[in-house]
């Protein structure tokens, strides 16, 4: 299986909160920032105490990746980033398969419409175009190959990846 999808039972009122945070966090200091790339970064890291309700997201997360992975989502521990795509912006082709990730996800928190589509690469370089929701989770092999296509709206595109391994006792 290339990818599995499903959409939490999150109340919106929770994606509204992390929108509302990341943007009363942007541009300051507690945000850490790599992977610049095409006039944007890629990759901003926010501590969970910076911003407490990504706990619950990454919770569910780690339960449904237990069970596609067939482990106890104790044994599991989750790296996380939040990816905000401004009009125009695009990511670029690339994978996760570097250290001991297990599987690669993302939760998109907000999705105008036109903002960009996860696009998945299979063996035979098929491409598979995944429209974004808020409230769906997208779980995926980390070597898969994946981009996102440009954002075509006029707002902010806010999602978090993560990467999934073993707990290291």
């Amino acid at each position: 299986m290339l990818f599995q999808e499903l959409t939490l039972e999150i109340p919106h009122q929770l994606n509204a909160g992390l929108y509302v945070r990341y943007m009363e966090l942007a541009g300051t200091d507690r945000i850490r920032q790599t992977h610049f790339f095409s006039g944007r970064f890629e990759n901003s890291y926010i501590d969970m105490a910076d911003i407490p309700d990504i706990t619950s997201v990454l919770a569910l997360v780690k339960e449904h990746a237990g069970c596609h992975l067939g482990r106890a989502a104790e044994t599991l521990k989750i790296g996380y980033w939040f990816n905000a795509m401004g009009p125009g912006q695009r990511t670029a082709p690339h994978h996760h398969d570097e250290n001991d990730e297990l599987l690669s996800a993302v939760y998109y928190i907000r999705v105008p419409e036109n903002s960009g589509n996860l696009i998945l690469q299979d063996a035979d370089n098929n491409n598979i175009s995944i429209c974004p929701q808020e409230g769906k989770l997208v779980m995926f092999a980390p070597a898969v190959l994946h981009e996102v296509t440009t954002n075509l709206s006029a707002d902010l595109r806010l999602s978090v990846a993560m990467n999934i391994g073993p707990l290291e006792g």
